[in-house]
């Protein structure tokens, strides 16, 4: 078993302020892409007579049941779902009066992309939050939201940090848009 490294207080506080600036980079990142998209995204969620479905694998999916609960605890009527479930029958929840709101950083996750095209053909509207506009996933969405971010906080670039922040805070963003919307 490897050596304990010692703590040291102030390594750790560095650290964290570095995280803290890396993510409010994120954030910043993402409010300067704020566009079109994010009111056809609202539109859309506010013409559906069904309820925004969120999808998303790994930390995508975690994001995704938050924004799920945020949608529906401000009057959005919202369920998450998972994507791998969804291939093994949980499709089936969705309708063609529902939204799918899909999460996926790189845009390209497999458990996604063998589901999005069959409640398109549904005549689901999909929209779609990943960090790639060039994605598939980005290519087949009605409307794509860029989460795109310059690094993780994680130092070495890997552990969904930063990205997952803007996705949350981009959730928040249409759950409160939307919420105004409704009066």
């Amino acid at each position: 078993m490897p050596e304990a490294v010692p703590f040291d207080a102030d390594r750790a506080l560095a650290l964290a302020a570095r995280t803290l600036d890396i993510e409010a980079q994120a954030l910043i990142g993402a409010k300067s892409r704020l566009s079109s998209s994010f009111t056809q995204a609202v539109q859309t969620i506010l013409a559906s007579s069904g309820r925004v479905v969120v999808m998303g694998m790994g930390k995508s999916g975690h994001v995704g049941r938050k924004i799920a609960a945020t949608l529906a605890s401000t009057g959005t009527p919202a369920m998450f779902v998972h994507a791998a479930e969804a291939a093994h029958g949980d499709l089936g929840m969705v309708t063609r009066e529902d939204v799918l709101l899909a999460l996926s950083y790189s845009g390209e996750g497999d458990e996604l992309l063998t589901i999005v095209p069959v409640a398109k053909r549904e005549g689901t509207p999909l929209i779609a939050m990943t960090g790639h506009p060039e994605s598939s996933l980005a290519q087949l969405a009605d409307v794509h939201l860029d989460v795109h971010v310059d690094k993780e906080a994680c130092p070495l670039n890997l552990a969904p940090t930063s990205s997952t922040t803007a996705m949350l805070a981009l959730g928040d963003a249409l759950a409160i848009a939307c919420l105004d919307a409704r009066g």
